[in-house]
């Protein structure tokens, strides 16, 4: 008789195991996250190919550079560390609508259109839909082959078959393995998924995306197990109501994680935005108090940010703090200091501080920026425009040093402003820069009496 089909609850959040439910998952400690999944179990034998292989010399493996399969796009190669690395598996993340499946199809044209063997594999649209939104982004070459199917067993035949260098999983959550009993999107199907495609992409040796549907928090949904099987995890951010998309890296095997990529969604699909500094800029008000520009480090990449502040009396006892973009904890502890420190009554006035343009950026760098915005507002008295600061800020109202003040001044100079606010013990790493006057300052109540 055939045997019965076991009954486990998987946490849906980090994937622990249990043989019943239980309230709080004792691994990540989160509350009622355990879903009942069927597991038949599988047989499992020793393959045949296991004889194939060989055991090599850590100094026989190369690691050249010239290795990687540059994209064509920029931005994402600067995110993945300097392109494509062969039989790598990349996640992509993102809310719906955001652009992952644009983004990736661009990357396939460019990739085709290099003599590569592109193969898209898409669960969730059909040919003709894909085909719709590949008219809007031009012509295609030969070399792209587009597969609709969500049976891994017949995607693994067709990718053993035709072997490509790159392939696109659109999305994970769609496709189900027929040895796992539990139904599409579940715990169970995504993992073993995941590993089937990591098996194929490792063995073969093809540059895998794959792209993974994110929950209300914002992660990936699934067990957390499926960011630590894939080598590198992309996840996009940004309103998808807004033109502008940022792409950021939160696991990279190859490269650095702090790298970030700009795209400006358009009809014809995402396009790089080759200055940040001057894109965030853009439209910012003339003689306006409380609005300060301040320069953020994103990797080795220094980003020029518009800062706004609406500071006003609050008509209830208990005044209101908002925070769009930053830390809200941050702002509050910023506030205290020019209450403490400056004297500026503010317990009696609500707050309201945004970054322009919808960016989030928890760098200290930008704390002076924050301060500068909510005194400029309190006051009344606007700062002049081109005028840039930067600036740690401690508890007893002192302004610290920053990472590369060097690359932050020379983004200041390229974009045209006259004068630069920064620690004072960035002065001698910084130097003397023609056509630029660059103030330190020690603490926030000196910068406020010279701005």
């Amino acid at each position: 008789m055939a045997k019965a089909k076991k009954s486990v609850f998987f946490c849906q959040n980090c994937g622990h195991e249990e043989s019943k439910w239980l309230g709080q998952c004792p691994v990540c400690k989160e509350w009622n996250t355990f879903v009942e999944e069927k597991v038949t179990p599988v047989k499992t034998g020793v393959s045949r190919e296991q004889n194939k292989v060989q055991v090599v010399t850590l100094s026989s493996i190369s690691t050249d550079e010239d290795e990687r399969i540059k994209t064509g796009i920029d931005e994402l190669d600067r995110v993945l560390g300097g392109g494509i690395v062969p039989g790598s598996l990349v996640l992509v993340g993102g809310d719906p609508g955001i652009g992952k499946s644009t983004l990736l199809l661009q990357v396939c044209q460019r990739l085709a259109a290099t003599k590569k063997k592109v193969l898209y594999v898409s669960g969730e649209e059909s040919l003709k839909q894909i085909k719709l939104r590949a008219n809007r982004m031009g012509n295609f070459s030969e070399s792209l082959y587009l597969f609709c199917e969500t049976n891994l067993g017949i995607i693994r035949g067709v990718i053993e078959n035709q072997r490509p260098d790159m392939l696109v999983i659109d999305s994970i959550q769609t496709m189900y393995n027929e040895e796992v009993g539990s139904a599409p999107g579940s715990v169970s199907q995504v993992r073993e998924s995941t590993n089937v495609l990591m098996q194929l992409a490792k063995g073969l040796n093809i540059s895998t995306f794959i792209v993974g549907h994110v929950t209300k928090e914002g992660t990936v949904a699934g067990p957390r197990v499926l960011e630590h099987m894939v080598d590198t995890v992309l996840y996009f951010e940004g309103d998808r109501h807004a033109s502008y998309r940022i792409l950021r890296g939160v696991k990279n095997r190859f490269g650095s994680t702090n790298e970030i990529g700009v795209f400006e969604m358009r009809k014809e699909g995402l396009a790089e935005v080759e200055n940040p500094s001057e894109f965030m800029l853009s439209g910012k008000p003339e003689s306006a108090s409380g609005s300060v520009v301040a320069c953020a480090i994103e990797g080795t990449r220094p980003m020029l940010l518009e800062i706004q502040a609406l500071v006003c009396r609050s008509n209830f006892g208990m005044p209101r703090r908002t925070a769009a973009g930053l830390d809200y904890n941050r702002v509050n502890l910023l506030m205290a200091v020019l209450e403490k420190r400056i004297g500026l009554p503010l317990s009696n006035y609500d707050a309201y501080v945004n970054i322009a343009g919808g960016i989030r950026m928890n760098e200290p760098a930008v704390d002076l920026g924050i301060v500068m915005a909510i005194a400029s507002s309190y006051k009344n008295k606007p700062i002049s425009e081109d005028t840039i600061v930067f600036g740690e800020v401690g508890l007893s109202g002192e302004v610290r040093a920053v990472t590369m003040p060097e690359q932050r001044v020379a983004e200041a100079k390229k974009l045209g402003f006259k004068t630069c606010v920064i620690p004072e013990i960035s002065l001698k790493s910084v130097g003397r820069v023609d056509g630029l006057e660059i103030i330190g300052v020690k603490s926030v109540i000196q910068a406020m009496n010279y701005i």
